[in-house]
């Protein structure tokens, strides 16, 4: 079996990970890599293969065993879309897909350009972090009215969600575990206040939409609607914030024209972005029978992971892929996963990309960049520690 032995935490790897990402291409593109204790798929094609093989998802085999002080996060994950697969899947997510509809994330455009301005307005004259003062409030605010829940908590929601989605960092240990399921309680305490609220008062919101859908009489429990709120956040959020603060020292550093950012130009330039150096570098899958991949063997049972950020740098995709071009030919990414558990909130990440960008950097058209920007050694997130900024 082929082996690729790199530390997820070493300060070479977390700062450009791609060139490990082509060496282990060219060897494989299915290696053991033994610093994450599984099989490893590196090229576009196995990849996409293998985010829709049915003989792979995301429930465990053999659940791992969590101590008691996991039992508030257990409750929310027994429910999360996530972590589900058929038939428990298809239901929840049919349900949410009835509330979370293009129209309503549509609808959010003026509340994302609103918050974007409200943002820009309040930034600094001298060089400031733009990973709070942007990146972060924008997508937090923005879910917070989506959902329908006050605004002003929204530190309160950021605070939960950075140390729920500390689970699926490298370094995990008992004190990230108990920040989790401290937040868990938390998060699911208010939550199911809220839900009790608007069983009673209904309003224009995705919570009074979730307890409303329906399909086939099957509604949604209260514990999956609280679930699948927090999942809402926690995906949607973490991915934007990376996305966006990625997306901007991208553009920073290539001194990219601003046609790029031009209405007919910024969705391909923000899918361009996600190929380049997108948030989320590995999704992991379940074997739930003997697979034979490149002359490996994953076993029922086995975890993979599914290395998206080097799927989208294959050159048998895409042409020069180590070069960032936002006028290349579009083609189908990685970044927000495949198959049935392609990320719900694409459509959101995409409108608050092609709105924020462009709003940020017509505002700040001389913007540059005040010191290297660092990324965070949170692997498998591929995400800035900060991003200074001189306006």
């Amino acid at each position: 079996m082929k082996r690729l032995s790199q530390s997820l935490t070493d300060p070479a790897f977390v700062q450009n990970p791609y060139q490990v990402y082509a060496d282990a291409r060219r060897r494989g593109p299915v290696l053991y890599w033994d610093d994450m204790g599984m099989l490893a798929a590196f090229d576009a094609a196995t990849v996409n293969a293998l985010l829709r093989d049915r003989r792979l998802g995301r429930e465990p085999v053999n659940p791992r065993p969590y101590g008691p002080h996991m039992a508030d996060w257990i409750a929310l994950e027994t429910h999360s879309m996530l972590e589900l697969e058929p038939p428990r899947h298809t239901r929840l997510r049919g349900l949410v897909l009835r509330a979370f509809t293009s129209r309503r994330i549509g609808a959010l455009a003026p509340d994302i350009t609103e918050i974007c301005q409200d943002l820009i307005d309040a930034f600094p004259d001298t060089p400031f972090d733009l990973i709070p003062a942007y990146c972060t409030q924008l997508p937090v605010r923005i879910i917070a009215r989506l959902l329908g829940v006050p605004e002003e908590i929204w530190p309160d929601l950021l605070r939960w969600s950075r140390d729920m989605v500390a689970m699926y960092q490298t370094g995990r240990t008992h004190a990230v575990e108990a920040a989790a399921n401290t937040a868990a309680a938390e998060f699911t305490t208010f939550l199911r206040d809220y839900v009790k609220k608007r069983r009673h008062d209904p309003r224009d919101d995705l919570i009074t939409e979730l307890i409303a859908a329906e399909e086939a009489g099957e509604k949604l429990s209260t514990d999956e609607l609280i679930s699948t709120c927090i999942l809402l956040l926690n995906a949607g959020h973490e991915a934007t914030v990376h996305s966006l603060g990625n997306a901007v020292k991208c553009l920073l550093e290539h001194e990219t024209s601003p046609q790029v950012l031009e209405p007919d130009q910024i969705a391909a330039t923000v899918e361009e972005l996600l190929r380049y150096d997108p948030p989320l570098h590995v999704f992991t899958r379940f074997a739930y029978a003997d697979i034979e991949l490149d002359g490996a063997t994953l076993k029922r049972g086995e975890e993979i992971a599914l290395v998206l950020g080097a799927a989208g740098r294959d050159p048998a995709i895409w042409d020069t892929p180590d070069t960032f071009d936002p006028l290349r030919p579009a083609k189908p990414h990685a970044a927000f996963g495949g198959g049935l558990h392609f990320c719900v909130g694409a459509p959101l990440a995409r409108l608050e990309l092609q709105l924020a960008l462009p709003a940020l950097f017509s505002a700040l058209p001389d913007m540059r960049m005040h010191a290297p920007p660092q990324y965070a050694d949170t692997y498998h997130f591929h995400k800035l520690d900060r991003l200074m900024i001189t306006p």
